[in-house]
């Protein structure tokens, strides 16, 4: 779950999060990916949903 996750990653996770909810430009089935330091999501978008196929830390 997102609340057993620190503060500090929790923040990472979330800010791809909130850039793939704002990005209108996807459409199935490609794939895109959102990137922070440590972290990455790769997703698809789905008319107003979006799939998190892969979601990874490099630490």
């Amino acid at each position: 779950m997102i609340s057993d996750v620190p503060d500090e990653a929790r923040e990472e996770i979330t800010m791809p999060l909130d850039a793939v909810s704002k990005d209108s430009s996807t459409q199935a089935p490609d794939l895109a990916a959102a990137f922070g330091e440590w972290r990455w999501l790769v997703y698809t978008a789905h008319g107003n949903m979006v799939e998190i196929l892969d979601v990874g830390c490099a630490r």
